[in-house]
């Protein structure tokens, strides 16, 4: 298995696979690493779709502007979030801690995000984001190669995966092997240009 800095340098968004199947375990070991991934309150915002079904895979395909990976890949995830987690059981995300600190979380909860409709899509926008780099490089350290997608028609793909009320889409992620590698780097900033100590 690869280790961590080398999965972080190897990884890179792949956008042409070949037919080689991920194992129903490597797939198991991707997700339940990507369970491990904070998340604010320990609400465990994130929702994942797997797209098994190849008609479904050829429609979102479309809504995604026909790119070739959406069907080329082994595995397609969307990665959706469930902004009103905060306030559905909310007692599930602290069942492991004492009654004291679970008194003390859930007002502290119901405080923060109650009715701060901004603050629950950006939570569970950073909550996604997390999720996903973890699924990512989990898949890379395997092995696998991946990459994260933007580039659909929210409102489509929202209608044909039935995207509850009060959930929003964060990404695609294919997942794979690539049959091409990625092209060279495009360009990276010089970290002193986005490194500050104390303030701009």
């Amino acid at each position: 298995m690869m280790d961590l800095f080398t999965a972080i340098e190897a990884r890179r968004a792949i956008k042409h696979y070949t037919d080689e199947p991920v194992s129903e375990a490597d797939f198991e070991r991707i997700m339940q690493a990507v369970l491990l991934s904070p998340t604010s309150y320990n609400i465990q915002h994130w929702r994942f779709i797997r797209i098994t079904d190849s008609l479904l895979r050829s429609k979102l395909q479309r809504a995604a502007w026909g790119q070739a990976q959406i069907s080329e890949a082994a595995e397609l995830v969307i990665v959706c979030a469930d902004t009103q987690a905060w306030s559905n059981k909310p007692q599930r995300y602290w069942a492991n801690t004492s009654a004291e600190v679970q008194a003390m979380m859930l007002p502290m909860l119901e405080s923060f995000y109650q009715g701060k409709e901004q603050l629950q899509r950006d939570e569970a926008m950073r909550s996604c984001g997390m999720a996903a780099q973890t699924f990512m490089l989990a898949a890379k350290a395997l092995g696998y190669d991946t990459c994260p997608m933007i580039g659909f028609d929210t409102d489509q793909v929202a209608d044909m995966i039935h995207l509850p009320a009060g959930h929003v889409i964060s990404m695609f992620i294919t997942l794979g092997v690539a049959s091409r590698p990625a092209n060279p780097r495009a360009g990276q900033i010089p970290l002193p240009a986005l490194l500050f100590e104390n303030h701009f």
